[in-house]
Parts: C-alpha cells; structure tokens; sequence
C-alpha cells in the first residue's frame, strides 16, 4: 500500500493557491475530455445572440468557478478520509466544466468574469464553514449547491438560441455530470439543509448572476 503524504501547513496553502490561481486565470484548466461542443457544427449567431450567449455562458463559467472554490474549501476541513477524496474527485470532475466553459466563451469572442477571483474567495469560505460543521452537513451542501445549479442550469438552455447547438450540447453534459454528483452526495449520507440556508444560497445565486452576466 502507498504511504499517503502528509503535508505541512505551508504546503497546503500553497497547493490551494496554486488550484485558485489555475481556476481563475482564462485558459490555466485543461479538460480530460473532450467538450460535447467538439463535434457540433458551428452555427452563425448574430451580435446581439453572442453577446447574450457569451452572458449566459460567463454565469456557467463563474457557477464552476465557485463549485472548485466550495470544494477545495469542504476537502481542507472534511473529517473524514472518504469524504475529503470525494470533494477531490468531484472538483476534479468538474474541471472539464470549466475548461469547456472557458473554451466556448473564446469561440464567441468574449472572457470569463472579471469578478472570479472575489467569487472563489467566497465560496471557498462558504465550503470550509460547511466542513467544519460536519461531514454530513458537507455533503448536504454539496447536494443542495448541485441541485440548484441543475435547475439554473435548465433555465439556460430555455434561453438558448435555437441555432446555438454547442452551447446547448455543453449545458446538456454539465447537467447530467452535476445531478450525479448531487445524488452521490445524498448517497453519502448527506444531510437536507435547513430551508434559511437554502434561501440564503439561493439569493447569493441570484446576485452572482446578476452581475456576471455583464461583467
């Protein structure tokens, strides 16, 4: 059996330094796989429809720059070995997200959030006080943060143009990769939170988007 390595306070900060400067710089994450958008055709979209795509994609963007954030902070306070590597493999996952995110923001002509760095910084924060609290809780806010970026996520590809099938093909994937990571998250023995903190995720939800979707 491997030795596991133990690493000093120091390192930790710095891997964790590392891992927000590789989420928030445009172009630092790189998939494992292939984006669903690979091998969609390219579809003509007027001004107007990039500019809202680029919006609806920039929320997508920031949502996973947030997930990496949530889970980095829930993996360095998780009690539990199983539980810290399953906050590792989810972020982990969650990368190709990201990298899709940022790679169909560059075809229309446009670049993440501005205001990712202050975003990570905060849900960063948000997960570690959800780690602290206990493995149970960690997992329910993990269920619930998956539940409602499923239903944003819904929401998006209502807002889709109809021509704009890459887009499209990326949300569909996310879905699917998200509500696997909500159910496992339950299966773990994930606690239902309490109805305050679901409004009060849901508000901050509704401000990131807000302001994302501009800048």
């Amino acid at each position: 059996m491997a030795k596991q390595i133990r690493h000093s306070l120091a390192d930790r900060c710095l891997i964790q330094f590392d891992q927000a400067l590789r989420t928030c710089v445009p172009g630092s994450s790189h998939a494992s796989r292939s984006s669903p958008a690979a091998s969609v055709a390219t579809e003509e979209l007027s001004t107007t429809e990039k500019k809202h795509v680029a919006g609806l994609m920039r929320i997508n963007h920031t949502g996973e720059v947030c997930a990496q954030a949530l889970y980095a902070g829930q993996a360095a306070t998780a009690r539990l070995t199983e539980v810290r590597e399953s906050m590792e493999q989810a972020a982990q996952e969650e990368v190709d997200h990201l990298a899709w995110c940022d790679e169909r923001l560059r075809q229309l002509d446009s670049q993440p959030s501005v205001l990712n760095p202050l975003w990570y910084g905060l849900s960063f924060g948000m997960g570690a006080i959800a780690g602290l609290a206990g493995d149970k809780w960690s997992l329910g806010f993990v269920a619930e943060t998956e539940q409602q970026v499923c239903e944003h996520l819904e929401n998006h590809l209502q807002k889709l143009p109809e021509n704009d099938k890459k887009s499209r093909a990326i949300l569909e994937q996310m879905i699917v990769d998200e509500k696997h990571h909500g159910e496992t998250a339950k299966k773990a023995g994930g606690a239902d939170l309490p109805r305050p903190l679901k409004q009060a995720m849901t508000a901050m939800s509704q401000v990131m988007k807000k302001t994302t979707y501009r800048v």
